[in-house]
């Protein structure tokens, strides 16, 4: 068992309200859940809501991303919730509608005192939850937000001189430190019948289905992804059993390795307070497995925080000079990219996986990345929005901060001159050529010593796999060490003309 934080009842100076609105967003599950447990605190009594989002729904469906695994995964876990809640006696509130109209208009049908809900710190969401608090203060009503799925943010961890950190490996030991002080452990509340107010007949409707939020089925539930918070749980259960190693196989695609619980943390169908005690404890025990695992839940909070103190980089460089970098941009290689007809085994594997599932290994994104800004030239955020488009687990703060850290234009980023070898990585990271005959099955046959690099093999070698270059499966569409060449030159003159404009002033 987890340690928990004591489940405190509210001061006794506090009087409770009569009704609370728990406005779900990503925190779907109701264990360990902050908005709800504040709301015991402060209310006799809770009713839980959900909004399916136009504002954030409707534009999916004008990019014709009707087949949205992400939609489907909320939707099995809100019909999780759902069901939890009809077995205590009462059930979730489910509106398709703008979540700036919504929440209001329902605070008022319940006469609710208060609506309740954790953080959300992306520029979009910030003007959204103040229009909604503005609403709410009109009526008379309070809105309060509480640290949901971060360990810190915002401001709790800041350098010896009160300034956000811009370097990841000091935030992280000042992270530690703090945590090492100020345990962040998950709320020990449950929920109970007692604790739910009476809903009319008409709040307790069926949930909608997919089709009349406009969106279609999936292959989610034929990918190899447990769904809803007792799939999350499901997951955390398994991956403590190798957690001790996962700093020896996190790298190989090929390997079981990574915890596959990003997308339950982006949605919160499991709890980063239990996560981190999880790892922190092991730690503590000595696993250097844990150790490494920690570090990467300790960048989310990293890059938490530089999007609420930097909110610049969701559609700029965090480094402003590289925003005048002369990007090469053809569409055409962008297409073949997105594809996974690069020609560079390991680059179409990788794309072809984030296509077919939605998912994509952290080693890999960092090397597609790479390709796609130095190889190709093209300006980074063709490849974030991509991601945004097709990732399960796309987080705005995580994925614009993985790709500035790739182009070398964010905080804490890669040197310009260190540009990923897609055959190097390929030969270290899948040796035997595994996780390149899964995603590209016309190079299947090719030796170990061949897949990497088909245009090396022999014609022999090729005959007696079936490659046909060019035919069966593409030549690269460019060569790394001069497009290696080509990025260095493109990025020395930016970094000269600044060093210019900086000995100007």
């Amino acid at each position: 068992m987890l340690p928990s934080a004591p489940d405190r009842s509210a001061p006794a100076a506090v009087q409770k309200m009569p009704l609370g609105l728990v406005w779900l967003r990503r925190d779907l599950r109701l264990h360990d859940n902050a908005a709800l447990h504040t709301a015991l605190q402060h209310c006799h009594k809770v009713v839980l809501v959900f909004v399916f989002d136009r504002d954030i729904l409707d534009p999916l469906l004008r990019r014709g991303l009707q087949a949205d695994r992400r939609v489907e995964f909320i939707h099995a876990a809100i019909t999780e919730m759902d069901a939890a809640l009809r077995a205590l006696g009462s059930a979730l509130v489910v509106r398709h509608a703008r979540a700036v109209d919504a929440i209001p208009d329902l605070a008022a049908e319940l006469g609710a005192q208060a609506v309740f809900c954790g953080r959300d710190d992306e520029p979009a969401a910030r003007s959204r939850d103040a229009t909604v608090e503005a609403a709410l203060q009109r009526d008379g009503r309070h809105f309060r937000t509480v640290k949901e799925h971060m360990i810190f943010e915002r401001d709790e961890v800041l350098t010896g001189q009160g300034t956000p950190y811009a370097v990841f490996t000091p935030y992280r030991t000042a992270w530690q430190a703090r945590y090492a002080a100020q345990p962040q452990l998950p709320h020990a509340t449950r929920l109970q019948a007692a604790d739910l107010a009476a809903l009319p007949d008409s709040l307790q409707q069926p949930l909608p289905g997919l089709d009349e939020l406009g969106f279609a089925p999936t292959n989610l539930r034929t990918l190899k992804l447990p769904l809803g918070a007792a799939g999350g749980q499901e997951l955390v259960d398994a991956f403590t059993q190798r957690i001790d190693s996962y700093d020896q196989t996190r790298d190989f695609p090929a390997r079981k390795g990574p915890s596959y619980l990003s997308v339950h943390l982006r949605f919160g169908t499991v709890s980063i307070r239990a996560l981190v005690a999880l790892a922190w404890a092991r730690m503590q025990a000595g696993s250097s497995g844990a150790r490494v695992w920690l570090s990467e839940l300790v960048w989310r909070d990293f890059y938490f925080q530089i999007l609420y103190h930097h909110p610049h980089v969701v559609q700029g460089a965090f480094k402003p000079v590289y925003d005048r970098i002369q990007w090469r941009n053809d569409p055409g290689q962008f297409a073949l990219w997105c594809a996974g007809q690069t020609g560079y085994p390991l680059v179409d594997a990788a794309m072809r996986q984030i296509n077919q599932t939605g998912y994509m290994h952290n080693r890999l994104r960092m090397v597609v990345a790479s390709f796609l800004t130095k190889d190709l030239g093209i300006d980074w955020r063709w490849g974030e929005q991509y991601f945004a488009d097709h990732l399960n687990d796309f987080d705005l703060a995580a994925n614009n901060g993985g790709w500035q850290w790739a182009a070398s234009s964010g905080c804490d980023a890669q040197p310009y001159f260190r540009i990923f070898n897609p055959v190097a990585q390929s030969e270290k990271f899948d040796p035997s050529g595994e996780f390149i005959r899964r995603y590209v099955p016309e190079l299947a046959r090719l030796s170990p010593q061949d897949i990497h690099a088909p245009w090396t093999a022999s014609a022999q070698a090729l005959r007696a796999a079936g490659v046909e270059l060019g035919k069966s499966y593409p030549a690269p569409m460019v060569r790394h060490d001069l497009a290696r060449a080509e990025t260095l030159e493109r990025y020395a003159v930016v970094k000269a003309a600044s060093e210019q404009g900086s000995a100007r002033t």
